[in-house]
């Protein structure tokens, strides 16, 4: 392949790339809950789950209660994973850290389908059980079950919310709302679990002459209560008041980028590190209402923190508008797409868009440390696009790193991560711990080429904050 010919230009292939070969160097890994171990005490659960309706059912005979039985099993779990998407999204930092944001969000995206799946599962076979054991129609069933169980109502009304939530969450419909809508519609899954809490303890049949099942049951629930109430509202609260967050000055980085300096007392404290990101609530008008995800756009210092965003929504666009003095709320600090995850001396950064945000930050700390063992990529549509460029150029020029900047449209020559391109470019590619942010357009080829030279799956790092 010939020199890119855009200015500004990669370099043409060599054998080696800026990444000097040296062994890799040992790092601790960063406290947090290890995934494996989340998931297997999530399946424990649901076992145990389904142990509860096991003891509470001796024998099973014809059609009809064959039929009520799997509602019940159904109607269980649905109660169950409702607790497990909740305490996924609670925000609890061993989780945040140790898993990911991105990865709870995935598994909550998943385990919501599963839930709504269950939920209307468990509607259908208890009203076709209880209408084949009762000889009535599954009309005539449902209309009895509505008119003389209040409970029932309310738990068609948490069905509906359920079915609701799941349809606008699937990715057709998220394409089509904006985030705004998005997160109200998604604010009446609380009201749906209260709704089939209640249901849960005047109907079932797990519950109604059992006192010890209720009590753990209940307890679950009170349980990631407790822990939303905490981690997503007092202690968010907390810090901010601890810390006096406020917002120090607004710089435009261009017609659709903001940059906001948050300055207050011992920032340091806050424990926040390069490629992590907060929730922001400022409260103005515009903001109070809800925290979204900015990541730093730089390494942290004694008294400021510093995040840069893309106008994408009503919340972002907002920011242009803020005013020096704003108090700001800061849930976190989020993230495990660290410097400490790295196990490998050389470190490739490839960045796309204003995915360079946490990228930016983690390039002058990876620099600091291993120098001309850190090269970053950073692909842009237009020269105009680009953000930081005279930080990073002085960032790579102080410790003698590398930064090359791929500027074109996509499957032109500055498209780097076409297939076997980057490659090329990086021939020990193989060698390297490799972060990513930005479009899926850049992230995934970069992905499928970092696999095809053998780069391990715990040497790739991302994180994506896609609603």
């Amino acid at each position: 392949m010939t020199a890119l010919e855009h200015p500004p230009v990669l370099p043409p292939p060599a054998r080696r790339s800026p990444l000097s070969a040296v062994q890799a160097m040992p790092v601790t890994p960063r406290a947090g809950l290890d995934a494996r171990v989340l998931l297997g005490g999530i399946l424990l659960g649901a076992v145990a789950v389904v142990g509860l309706w096991w003891r509470d059912t001796p024998s099973i005979s014809g059609a009809g209660e064959y039929l009520t039985n799997a509602g019940r099993v159904t109607g269980l779990l649905a109660g169950y994973a409702i607790v497990v998407l909740l305490g996924l999204m609670a925000r609890v930092p061993a989780l945040e850290r140790g898993v990911g944001a991105d990865r709870l969000a995935r598994w909550h995206s998943m385990g919501g389908r599963y839930t709504v799946s269950l939920a209307c599962a468990h509607a259908l076979l208890i009203i076709w059980g209880y209408a084949i054991t009762d000889h009535r129609g599954v009309v005539a069933e449902t209309t009895t079950l509505w008119s003389q169980y209040a409970d029932v109502l309310m738990a068609t009304a948490a069905l509906g919310l359920l079915v609701l939530v799941g349809v606008t969450s699937a990715r057709a419909a998220r394409k089509r709302l904006r985030y705004e809508t998005w997160l109200y519609i998604h604010f009446y899954t609380y009201l749906a679990t209260a709704l089939a809490f209640s249901h849960q303890f005047s109907t079932g049949a797990d519950f109604v002459d059992d006192r010890a099942a209720r009590m753990v049951w209940a307890a679950m629930y009170v349980g990631v209560a407790v822990l939303l109430i905490w981690y997503r509202f007092t202690a968010p609260l907390r810090q901010s008041l601890r810390h006096g967050l406020r917002v120090a000055a607004v710089i435009p980085e261009g017609p659709s980028t903001t940059t906001v300096i948050v300055t207050g007392r011992d920032i340091r404290g806050l424990g926040a590190a390069p490629g992590q990101f907060f929730r922001w609530r400022f409260l103005n008008r515009y903001g109070w209402w809800a925290a979204n995800p900015y990541s730093l756009s730089a390494v942290p210092t004694d008294d400021a923190l510093r995040i840069t965003v893309k106008h994408l929504g009503d919340h972002s666009v907002a920011l242009r508008d803020l005013r020096p003095g704003t108090r700001v709320i800061a849930e976190g600090p989020y993230g495990a797409m660290t410097s400490v995850r790295s196990r490998e001396r050389k470190v490739l950064l490839v960045a796309g868009g204003v995915g360079v945000t946490p990228l930016r930050a983690l390039f002058e700390e990876l620099s600091a440390d291993r120098g001309g063992n850190v090269l970053m990529i950073y692909r842009a549509s237009r020269e105009r696009d680009v953000l930081f460029r005279g930080e990073l150029d002085a960032i790579a020029a102080r410790y003698g790193s590398t930064v090359w900047y791929a500027i074109g449209s996509r499957g032109s020559e500055a498209d780097i991560v076409r297939p076997g391109v980057l490659e090329r470019y990086v021939p020990d590619l193989r060698g390297c711990d490799v972060y990513l942010c930005g479009p899926e357009g850049v992230t995934a080829p970069a992905i499928a080429a970092a696999r095809r030279c053998g780069v391990r799956r715990r040497s790739i790092h991302i994180e994506d904050f896609g609603f």
